[in-house]
């Protein structure tokens, strides 16, 4: 299957199954085609994007002795592992000149989205609340709309929303473990694993495609678009031992854990 078609195939079908089936193999990206932006991923019809404030907010770290509850929370982070993967199929559709080893490095990286899903609607099952069973938002997708190079891509999705994963998967897990759910606790930390990979994806093309002059701090701020900022990059507990793993610098690490909330400049 070519890139191009897979993408389509994340973008263009409804099913849900139909957008998790793997890419297969070999996979090959001889026609890339012209760039294309659609507005909107296909989605079953219970499946698509209401307001921002009208998809329910993560439960609390104590609600999660609830099944109901943790339900509530796997839905939520379902939906956003299934936006990563149709806002990457969107840059491949939306950048078809982007390196081919960028190309080929996001579809490997589809793959673990794929399967992160996957997990969440396994477990979604067992504790028996259907997906599509309560509202979903599209902010990353919205986000996503902004791109207007490969930069803006690596700093807003690997480096901004993956990067704060670093530290909210390991806050979930702790929180499902303490409500005596190992299997979801198992979920999130493997889901953490994987994520320093994505991150150091992120970076790792960052650097390849800013100007040499300037440092990976001032690309990776200069390429977010508002609201997001720096201090976004990161959740309640900071994990440094995961950033140094993606290959972040310890002074890019410092900067992050004392960003503020700081208004745009300009």
């Amino acid at each position: 299957m070519e890139f191009r078609e897979f993408a389509g195939q994340v973008l263009a079908l409804e099913s849900i199954a139909a957008k998790l089936a793997p890419i297969g193999e070999p996979p090959t990206d001889a026609s890339p085609g012209q760039p294309v932006r659609p507005p909107l991923p296909a989605r079953p019809p219970e499946l698509r994007f209401c307001q921002r404030r009208q998809s329910p907010a993560m439960p609390r770290p104590g609600a999660m002795r609830d099944p109901r509850r943790r339900a509530v929370a796997h839905h939520i982070m379902a939906n956003h592992e299934l936006l990563a993967l149709e806002v990457m199929a969107f840059v491949l559709c939306a950048f078809p000149d982007a390196p081919p080893d960028f190309r080929r490095g996001l579809v490997r990286i589809m793959a673990d989205e794929q399967r992160h899903t996957r997990w969440h609607l396994d477990r979604l099952d067992e504790l028996g609340l259907r997906f599509g069973e309560i509202p979903v938002n599209g902010y990353i997708w919205t986000k996503a709309q902004e791109f207007r190079g490969l930069l803006d891509y690596l700093a807003g999705l690997p480096l901004m929303f993956e990067g704060r994963n670093l530290d909210h998967t390991l806050e979930f897990a702790d929180q499902f473990a303490h409500a005596g759910d190992d299997r979801s606790a198992g979920i999130m930390r493997a889901i953490h694993r994987d994520e320093i990979g994505h991150v150091a994806f992120g970076l790792e093309w960052l650097r390849r495609l800013k100007p040499p002059e300037q440092s990976d701090w001032d690309a990776f701020e200069s390429h977010l678009n508002w609201p997001l900022r720096p201090g976004k990059a990161r959740g309640k507990t900071f994990n440094r031992a995961a950033r140094l793993a993606a290959g972040m610098t310890p002074e890019f690490i410092d900067r992050l854990e004392q960003a503020g909330d700081d208004q745009p400049h300009g």
